[in-house]
């Protein structure tokens, strides 16, 4: 083997000034260190290696070590100084020399993929057979009194289920809690329960509305026969955002409602109609009908197989969105202001410009001149011109040709500007007493820095649920994935932590341009420090909303071997999700553990 002794002693004395800054860098986090649980501490003293590690531009000396088939560090991220050590020793039998006597590294390679297996059965539970990844899924309202569907859930493979605080009441919440342990237990395994904080999402508030009736009415042909049924759902009255061509119902009568059981009522025109359960949907139940109906508040639900009656809730308000083009002006005003289009005169000049009110109040003390903001899940983007006590001017700069609805409820975003808003809010905090008695995980949403987990980690020692109760931290903005390390440092002082990769807001935060980025960037962040982490948003969700995937979720879903565990949304074909999700991950174990490619012997399709 032809080897040029300049360029080994030229790697040696990287490797090893590279191993002296680590070493150096872990004493200058002693203090950091100290707070950290000692199931973690090896962990984060490699987490401080990886940091300090990631300081430079490592490439060439990946490509002259792939030259002499060498380690590029490319999966090195789990235990640093190992693989500091290891190359340090071939490169100097490489130049004839005697290997030194190296400091052994406090981590070994093989300990740190252990570390990572067992943080992920700490938090998640044991695997299922086969298969490495586990499997969350978010619970739908009905699963209160639907136990077939979370029987089904959990024997198709659910290894933990998810429900959301933002949604529902605790009744609910513990109806679905009771029925997964009684399937788990008859099934004979063992399923972890997360409860989602709602935390801190700012939201468009409402425009200008119309009547407060819903109709509906079936696909007819030119002769007047139906073609086509018409489909409704009626969902949860206690949702948050209740769509706008849906019917509110009582949670508790709605819930007992299964596929092919008759409902009926006397319409507002005072018609007698029957409607027909088709499926469950994702927040609550789809049903058809042959005939025209119109729906309105109070109005009386009947079905033979229950006890009593359902009404309809309060119909949400038939709203005006606020039409944008590129160029216009738009004024977020406080809550105390409706909004609506710009109003022109006849000759087509803007007498008022176009306005939407702002559901958190304190948002106009946050922002300045200049800053971005996105709305609608960035459909809609702009930048503040002027700001005063009461509202800020955006120009628009992104929307659609043909003009884009902005809605209430919308969210809004500030990618650059730090709101500085906590990641517990009063329901959170209220909410958190449930899930401390209840649940096994709670999942933190829109955490942004160390002192959001510290409030965190407070309220969990009042509640006695500190160390019983595990932590995932979901990071969906810019803020989070820049504080990644100390948010980390943070709740390593606990023993069972995981990250979710929420990449819905986390993409609108980030730029669709930048996401893939992120996403591995954390992926090598979270690996460093041992950290499960949960692949998360639109998982399979063209299957689970209308029972065929696209080619896309598919190779999503291959992708998401790297991560420990995935999580997949409500919707009506739960089952064909679960199904499908089970068999690639499983059929894929042979290619893929972790981010590290396998290579098993080829097999044919």
């Amino acid at each position: 083997m032809n080897i040029n002794r300049k360029k080994i002693d030229s790697l040696i004395k990287e490797m090893e000034a590279i191993l002296r800054k680590i070493r150096k860098e872990e004493k200058k986090a002693a203090p950091i260190l100290r707070k950290i649980n000692s199931h973690h501490k090896k962990s984060a003293i490699n987490l401080v290696h990886y940091h300090k590690f990631r300081r430079a531009d490592f490439r060439e000396s990946q490509r002259k070590l792939g030259n002499l088939g060498m380690t590029r560090f490319a999966r090195a991220q789990g235990h640093v100084e190992d693989s500091l050590v290891k190359v340090l020793y071939l490169l100097y039998r490489l130049a004839d020399g005697a290997p030194p006597n190296f400091k052994k590294a406090k981590l070994s390679t093989k300990k740190s993929k252990v570390l990572l297996k067992r943080n992920t059965k700490a938090l998640f539970g044991p695997p299922s057979k086969g298969r490495r990844v586990r499997i969350m899924v978010t619970m739908p309202s009905h699963a209160a009194y639907d136990y077939r569907l979370v029987y089904s859930m959990i024997e198709n493979g659910m290894n933990c289920a998810r429900i959301n605080c933002a949604h529902d009441t605790p009744k609910i919440w513990k109806a679905i809690i009771e029925n997964i342990k009684k399937a788990s237990e008859e099934l004979g395994t063992s399923v972890k329960i997360a409860m989602d904080l709602a935390g801190p999402k700012i939201r468009t508030g409402m425009v200008k509305p119309g009547g407060r009736i819903v109709k509906f009415k079936p696909d007819k042909d030119d002769e007047g026969r139906v073609m086509k049924p018409v489909h409704i759902e009626l969902v949860s009255s206690t949702i948050e955002n209740i769509p706008l061509k849906a019917v509110p119902i009582d949670a508790d009568w709605l819930g007992q409602l299964l596929p092919d059981d008759i409902v009926s009522l006397v319409d507002d025109k005072n018609k007698s109609r029957k409607l027909k359960v088709v499926r469950s949907s994702e927040n609550g139940v789809i049903v058809k009908s042959n005939k025209r109906i119109l729906f309105k508040s109070s109005m009386v639900l009947e079905s033979k197989k229950l006890n009593k009656n359902g009404t309809v809730g309060t119909l949400p308000e038939i709203q005006k969105a606020v039409r944008l083009y590129k160029g216009d002006v738009l004024v977020v005003t406080n809550e105390s202001i409706l909004g609506s289009s710009a109003t022109l005169n006849e000759q087509g000049k803007i007498i008022e410009k176009a306005h939407i009110p702002c559901q958190f109040s304190g948002i106009f003390k946050k922002v300045h001149q200049g800053d971005l903001v996105l709305f609608d899940d960035g459909k809609i983007e702009g930048t503040i011109q002027s700001v005063t006590k009461d509202n800020f001017e955006v120009l628009i700069t992104r929307a659609v040709e043909k003009g884009a609805k902005l809605k209430a409820e919308k969210g809004m975003n500030f990618p650059n500007t730090n709101l500085g808003i906590s990641g517990l809010t009063l329901k959170d905090r209220e909410d958190l007493k449930f899930v401390a008695e209840h649940a096994d995980i709670v999942n933190f949403s829109f955490v942004n820095s160390k002192k959001d987990v510290s409030e965190l980690l407070v309220e969990l020692k009042k509640l006695g649920a500190f160390n019983k109760l595990g932590i995932i931290l979901k990071i969906e903005t810019k803020f989070a994935f820049y504080n990644l390390e100390e948010i980390l440092q943070e709740a390593m002082q606990a023993k069972d932590v995981g990250v979710m990769i929420a990449r819905g807001d986390l993409a609108v935060e980030a730029g669709w341009q930048d996401i893939g980025q992120v996403q591995q960037e954390l992926l090598s962040i979270c690996g460093a420090a041992h950290i499960p982490v949960i692949w998360a948003t639109q998982v399979l969700e063209n299957l689970a909303k209308n029972g065929l995937p696209s080619r896309s979720e598919i190779t999503d879903v291959v992708t998401s071997l790297k991560s420990e565990c995935v999580m997949v949304n409500k919707g009506p074909y739960m089952e064909d999700v679960l199904l499908l999700l089970n068999t690639i991950l499983s059929n894929m174990e042979d290619f893929q553990e972790k981010n590290e490619t396998m290579l098993p012997k080829i097999r044919r399709l």
